[in-house]
């Protein structure tokens, strides 16, 4: 079990995908859904559809246009967001996701949703899971025009929201997003060992990592009130 120093964690930033909702979806979505309907369109056998979304893939990996639904839609002259909504079933919470936002809130904490979603698929998927019940504050890096892997994003969100760096958990799937929350000086990291409900879980040894939030439930104490430094 992750071991996390509760005293010294004032704010607490969550990722969506593979973090607080089944990266299934997603994953289905983009590696078999839309190589379907593009290949068909295309007239392309998936063999050579999937080699060349592949290398789509590739050339924006880590970067905003990766995550951006209009790119996409232009790139390959489909509409992303229906083709979402057709497979939308798909999409589902976690099931240790509301025992732990519930757990972080009553302990006091700031508990801010921050993802490299578009705006449009973020909003579908609060539509479906209403993660806005639980979550006062949601941001979409594409506000910031950059994404979690840059630098840049991280000053721009510490600028937006005044956290202290030291004193927050960041907690994601990805362990390359992870380490950039490290540069940036991000005091407390947990990664997520099974973000698609469909694959193994993974061996994670770069972070403190977790399969189930609940295992950390007991440990949260009531955060500790403190003048924050500016």
């Amino acid at each position: 079990m992750p071991f996390l120093p509760w005293d010294q964690i004032d704010t607490v930033l969550l990722d969506m995908d593979g973090t607080l909702l089944d990266l299934h979806f997603d994953s289905y979505f983009w590696k078999e859904h839309i190589v379907q309907k593009v290949a068909k369109a295309n007239k392309q056998t998936l063999t050579q559809c999937r080699a060349q979304m592949a290398q789509y893939y590739e050339q924006v990996s880590g970067q905003l246009q990766w995550y951006c639904l209009d790119y996409w839609a232009d790139k390959l002259n489909i509409d992303i967001m229906a083709a979402k909504r057709e497979i939308a079933h798909l999409i589902s919470m976690r099931d240790d996701t509301i025992p732990f936002i519930n757990a972080l809130k009553q302990s006091g904490r700031e508990v801010i949703l921050l993802t490299n979603a578009h705006p449009d698929n973020l909003a579908m998927k609060v539509e479906l899971t209403q993660l806005d019940l639980h979550i006062d504050t949601l941001i979409s890096t594409h506000e910031f025009g950059v994404s979690k892997e840059s630098q840049l994003l991280w000053q721009k969100v510490q600028h937006r929201l005044q956290f202290d760096p030291s004193r927050t958990l960041f907690v994601d799937d990805s362990l390359p997003i992870l380490a950039a929350a490290r540069q940036f000086g991000v005091g407390h990291l947990l990664a997520v060992s099974n973000p698609d409900s469909k694959l193994p879980v993974r061996t994670i040894t770069e972070f403190p990592a977790t399969a189930d939030y609940r295992e950390l439930l007991t440990d949260i104490s009531p955060v500790q009130h403190h003048k924050k430094a500016k």
